[in-house]
């Protein structure tokens, strides 16, 4: 599980970045839930993870033995200078998890890399979401950012970044290739939420 973390230049970010983000909150309208429909029973696998350790990569993570890791390749061949995004794809829930990374320097400052993760996330927001919830995190690798749980029918209701502040600088985001209902997708998202917060939760810089 997560734990809070204490004030630091991370945080410090944030505070900035929600304030600047309080007129696109205020324009959303209260979202009611009705009696949900029924929907067919789903038959979920066990738990159980491998490890994504591949030579060349900035990072080691556990993802579940029912995904498949893909290269983006779509990203690849547009900027080569970056080839460690991939996809986790779970086939048979038409899940995906993005996972795109960054060092830190240069252009890629470790301010703008915050603040391009919080306007990801808050545009989903302002389009779609009917709320959103940001929260500071570490893991119990000493790992720490900023985990995003969207509400409402939304392509993407959780999203994250994790980070060292200096050298590294990792974002995920849960898709689905599927129409956004939150009723229908609800079951399937909190099944796969429990492998996108392992991933974090096993996520290690390469040194």
């Amino acid at each position: 599980m997560f734990k809070k973390i204490n004030i630091n230049r991370l945080a410090v970010m944030i505070i900035m970045l929600i304030s600047s983000c309080q007129l696109m909150i205020s324009c959303n309208s209260q979202y009611s839930v009705g009696k949900k429909k029924g929907y067919f029973h789903i038959d979920f696998p066990a738990k159980k993870y491998q490890l994504f350790d591949q030579p060349g990569y900035p990072y080691t993570f556990e993802y579940p033995v029912y995904a498949n890791v893909m290269k983006d390749t779509s990203f690849f061949e547009a900027k080569p200078e970056n080839p460690w995004w991939i996809n986790i794809d779970v086939p048979k829930f038409a899940g995906r998890i993005h996972i795109s990374y960054k060092q830190i320097g240069g252009k890629n400052n470790f301010d703008s890399l915050v603040r391009d993760g919080f306007k990801m996330a808050y545009k989903q927001h302002v389009d779609v979401s009917t709320g959103i919830n940001d929260s500071l995190m570490q893991t119990p690798n000493g790992i720490k950012g900023i985990y995003f749980s969207l509400g409402g029918n939304t392509a993407t209701a959780n999203q994250f970044f994790l980070t060292d502040s200096t050298t590294h600088f990792l974002r995920g985001a849960l898709y689905f290739d599927a129409a956004p209902n939150a009723d229908s997708l609800g079951i399937v998202n909190d099944f796969l939420k429990q492998d996108l917060k392992h991933l974090i939760n096993t996520l290690q810089w390469r040194k």
